[in-house]
């Protein structure tokens, strides 16, 4: 697995001026730590630390912001929030604000309530409040699940390439990781998956669907099978917790996978308000799971994780769902014109359930960083997600999605396989910065 270099507070570098310019917070830089001066004269960086011997060498989770006009590389909703919705968030912060001299509500009840009616109403299954938790992003939803469920002397699985933060939130908490297999169209082979969980015997099972960065969903029968997998796998410890990752499923032709939750006390189900919702600054995840996988997270929450200006702010988002669905409506409708664009100039394309678009093949790595740069010189930011031979475009407004398509139209006819010699013409290597070997935002 390639090593991330992203954080939610990552390093985030800005090319002054131009698409060209270099950006700061390269991932060389962080992954030694910045430099400074000791008493012996000589710099310090993270490995000098006493830091774990599983974090050696690693780098923080990264992508490069640059100031370029069209930034279609982390899959952000590219609309802004509805004028009503922005005035009522500052009507329910303001009134939070009133009583910030004291803590918010600890289990976040009401929040919770309003998560488990949202899922009930677009879901297929009822959710109750004793069936939501909820935290800052769902990144702390997965280390809460790993602190409970993982951990030292413990396990988690995940088939990759698929969101790398798995398998650094495992590392995080102590969790042994091991790396599943996919096909070579990115689809899960259930009867090899099935295989690698009864050889390692894992704790946590991970399955992303949609997948990110490769997009594709994972049909219920292949969650369903490894879902049985992993309970037989671990039947004398009381089975292995199954997460099911549904970050970008608002966005994907088919249904949430909720409904599997019926009599599967050991699975869960994880989602975002960061995508559909718009709210990737909010920083807002939630799960669904039986009311004893909620007790059990609250065992290693910290105490009033979720502030009440965080809990205001999504009360008021949960308000203005059918608008904002709206938008993702719109946004399902520009990802399948990108895949329909992109087949006809001759690229491969992932099928494509989330906001995002898997295309390529380009000649390696070396082939598709060369893509990257030369999209990137015409002004459109897309990601080189650490997947040999791929780039990954978020699917924006269709401006943007235009000026993508045009700076893609202008790669060398030959590009999709081209060798590295072949495009290294014209492009001043030193001027862009080389995008961070990850894979996912």
């Amino acid at each position: 697995m390639s090593t991330p270099d992203r954080s939610h507070g990552s390093p985030s570098g800005s090319a002054s001026g131009s698409p060209s310019g270099s950006a700061s917070g390269s991932p060389s830089d962080t992954a030694s730590g910045s430099p400074s001066d000791t008493a012996s004269g000589r710099s310090l960086g993270i490995d000098d630390l006493p830091v774990r011997d599983e974090l050696r060498g690693k780098s923080p989770y990264g992508a490069p912001q640059l100031d370029v006009p069209v930034r279609l590389n982390t899959n952000e909703n590219p609309y802004p929030l509805p004028e009503p919705l922005v005035e009522r968030i500052a009507e329910r912060v303001r009134e939070a604000a009133r009583h910030l001299n004291r803590y918010p509500d600890r289990d976040a009840v009401e929040l919770r309530t309003e998560l488990a009616a949202y899922l009930t109403k677009t879901g297929r299954h009822v959710v109750g409040v004793e069936n939501v938790w909820a935290a800052n992003g769902s990144n702390e939803v997965i280390q809460q699940l790993l602190q409970t469920f993982g951990g030292p002397g413990r396990t988690a699985i995940g088939f990759e390439p698929s969101y790398s933060m798995h398998g650094l939130i495992a590392r995080g908490t102590g969790t042994g990781w091991i790396s599943g297999p996919r096909n070579d169209d990115f689809t899960i082979d259930t009867a090899a998956a099935e295989q690698a969980i009864a050889e390692h015997r894992p704790d946590v099972v991970f399955i992303t669907t949609p997948n990110n960065p490769t997009g594709n969903a994972v049909p219920p029968a292949t969650v369903l099978a490894l879902y049985e997998a992993a309970q037989a796998a671990r039947a004398e410890t009381g089975g292995a917790m199954v997460v099911v990752d549904e970050a970008y499923v608002e966005f994907s032709h088919g249904e949430s996978l909720l409904p599997l939750l019926e009599d599967r006390p050991n699975l869960v189900v994880s989602r975002t308000m960061s995508k559909a919702f718009g709210a990737a600054g909010l920083r807002l995840g939630y799960l669904a799971a039986h009311p004893a996988v909620v007790d059990a997270v609250q065992l290693v929450r910290l105490p009033y994780h979720l502030s009440a200006v965080t809990q205001a702010t999504a009360l008021a988002a949960l308000e203005h769902t059918d608008t904002l669905l709206g938008y993702v409506e719109q946004l399902k409708t520009e990802r399948d014109r990108l895949v329909a664009e992109l087949r006809a100039l001759g690229f491969e394309v992932t099928e494509s359930d989330a906001n995002f678009v898997q295309f390529g093949r380009f000649d390696g790595a070396a082939g598709s960083h060369e893509a990257w740069r030369r999209i990137l010189d015409r002004g459109v930011l897309v990601r080189d997600n650490g997947v040999p031979g791929w780039l990954r475009v978020t699917a924006g407004t269709p401006a943007e999605n235009d000026a993508f398509l045009d700076a893609v139209r202008a790669l060398p006819r030959e590009s999709p396989r081209a060798s590295p010699s072949e495009l290294q013409t014209s492009v001043p290597v030193g001027d862009t910065p080389a995008p961070p070997k990850e894979q996912s935002a």
